[in-house]
């Protein structure tokens, strides 16, 4: 699934990184010198070159055996592509410091080119429009050891507490080329899924993304662990999970619910996962049915803290709830669910089922799932506790760089994707001000993306044509490149009040809920000086309700 832009997308495409630089100079000084700082390497892995362009990924048939004491691999994939236009050349992605043994076309051996991380591979015959065509790459080597998973990326060798090998991998910003040949772009994934069959000594086992098909014995001492994805899938939500692992599980709304847990901790997992139906219960609700039922969910133990692999959700919470036992918000409402379950369980929705074409547009996974942790405070403690929770996740803000990355360049936003961005989200709900249109623009907008490669300009418009009287695009925009939110400016006026919206963007509007004489009242403001609706003979404040609106005074 290659997702090309119109173009009127391109355009709007142009025009936002336009609108970046000019209304972003102060908070762009970084991300421009960042920009100086880009690389060959960084082209090859984040651009769409015509050797990318020209073939659209069908299916990905992965084999890998692992050797936990030598932290080693061996595999092959056997790439299905469609040719989109006609081609004798194309581009594929493995870390250099894995060896490729040879790669077969049509049962002979093709000739290939390394540059960094990219393999350009090349076809005696020319590859004509519309053909499907097939690649198998073998491939060995030592791969990268992360050293603090899920947050940089790599293999993670552990033991359990039994002394058994305990192994899994992470690897979304660093690429799934880190540990399998595939085209490392987000802006294609499998249209038909992906076989993975992952081989492991034979007293373990692999737990991987979507159905269990079988397991075969392999010589002596290997067994071959084969699962199937139906579905579309992230190159980086591609997994194994390997250990002594047991199984348990369960159903919701005919939805399968599979466990795989450490042994030891069956009972504490049996207790623990409890509160995964009330979870899926709220965001059916808000978000639609799980987009992937045919692949069912899964929860699985892992040696780093969590990750979102689609329908095989990577767990390290130690069967705590909160963040390893501790509430982000600081509200006492992040106490009361696992963190990792909730978190993790959203981004099936926003990331995986919705997923960006470019990791420049992170912030459609990440600031959309974040949200949802105040969506499932809401469904469980009430509309104001979740408020309360999304508020208290602001004090981890920082507001260094704009949200948005530099594309092309396999280069992500600030990390404030995610707190500011959910708080940015909380503020377009109030901004709307009408709770039922919210949800069901929110359950269209999981509805009209489902299973769909999208960028930050089809999202705004999405938005901007379920509010068409709202100048959304300019908050969005906003928020997403300058470093600090709106700000509001108040002066006194004779005897009355007058506010403003400064150091925003040219055409900027947005209304606000201002607070005089303990009363609320809801105004609509731009850039230009408008009086308010109150006046006091004497100079009493007047204040802005921050708890609905993530906003500053100037």
């Amino acid at each position: 699934m290659f997702v090309f832009l119109n173009q009127k997308q391109m355009q709007q495409v142009i025009l936002l990184g336009f609108l970046t630089i000019l209304f972003s100079l102060s908070s762009l000084g970084q991300l421009l010198v960042d920009k100086n700082n880009f690389t060959l390497k960084d082209s090859l892995r984040g651009g769409l070159r015509p050797e990318r362009t020209c073939y659209d990924v069908l299916h990905y048939d992965l084999s890998v055996s692992v050797f936990p004491s030598e932290k080693f691999i061996i595999g092959n994939n056997i790439i299905t592509f469609k040719a989109v236009e006609d081609f004798n050349r194309l581009q594929l992605d493995l870390f250099e410091n894995l060896m490729i043994d040879s790669i077969i076309y049509e049962e002979n051996t093709v000739n290939f080119e390394r540059i960094y991380d990219a393999v350009f591979i090349d076809f005696c015959d020319k590859i004509l429009i519309g053909d499907t065509a097939k690649i198998n790459v073998f491939y060995k080597g030592h791969p990268i050891v992360a050293k603090n998973a899920p947050w940089d990326g790599g293999f993670v060798f552990s033991k359990d507490n039994n002394d058994n090998d305990w192994i899994g991998v992470a690897v979304q910003g660093d690429g799934a080329s880190l540990w399998y040949p595939n085209k490392d772009h987000l802006s294609d994934e499998p249209n038909l899924g992906a076989d993975i069959r992952i081989s492991t000594p034979k007293h373990l086992m692999n737990v991987s993304n979507g159905r269990f098909i079988g397991k075969q014995t392999i010589g002596e001492d290997q067994i071959e662990w084969h699962w199937r994805v139906n579905s579309p899938i992230n190159n980086y939500n591609i997994t194994l999970n390997i250990g002594d692992y047991v199984h348990f599980s369960d159903t919701f709304q005919h939805l399968s619910l599979d466990y795989y847990v450490l042994r030891d901790n069956l009972e504490r997992a049996k207790k623990h996962f409890e509160q995964v139906p009330s979870m899926l219960a709220c965001f059916h609700e808000k978000l639609g049915y799980y987009p992937f039922p045919k692949d069912g969910y899964k929860l699985i133990e892992t040696p780093y803290l969590g990750m979102e692999h689609q329908s095989a959700i990577a767990y390290g919470n130690n069967y705590k709830q909160g963040y390893l036992g501790t509430d982000l918000s600081s509200s006492g409402f992040g106490l009361h669910w696992d963190f990792i379950i909730v978190h993790e369980s959203g981004h099936e929705w926003f990331g995986n089922s919705i997923s960006a074409g470019d990791i420049a547009d992170l912030w459609i996974h990440e600031s959309f799932t974040t949200y949802t942790e105040a969506i499932y405070v809401e469904c469980t403690k009430g509309k104001k506790a979740g408020q309360t929770y999304l508020n208290g996740l602001r004090q981890h803000i920082k507001n260094d760089r704009p949200m948005l990355g530099s594309y092309d360049v396999n280069h992500t936003g600030s990390g404030d994707i995610y707190y500011k961005g959910a708080n940015m989200l909380g503020t377009i709900r109030n901004v709307i001000n009408d709770d039922e249109l919210w949800w069901k623009t929110l359950l269209d907008f999981t509805e009209t993306f489902k299973h769909k490669i999208t960028n930050t300009v089809e999202v705004i418009d999405f938005f901007e044509t379920a509010f068409p009287e709202l100048m959304l695009p300019t908050i969005f925009y906003h928020y997403l490149t300058e470093l600090h939110p709106p700000r509001i400016e108040i002066k006194r006026s004779g005897l009355g009040y007058s506010a403003r919206w400064v150091d925003v963007h040219p055409g900027f509007e947005m209304p606000i809920e201002l607070i005089f004489k303990n009363k609320n009242i809801r105004v609509s403001l731009d850039t230009g000086w408008k009086k308010l609706p109150f006046k006091s003979l004497r100079n009493r404040p007047v204040e802005m309700n921050e708890e609905l609106f993530y906003v500053e005074r100037k």
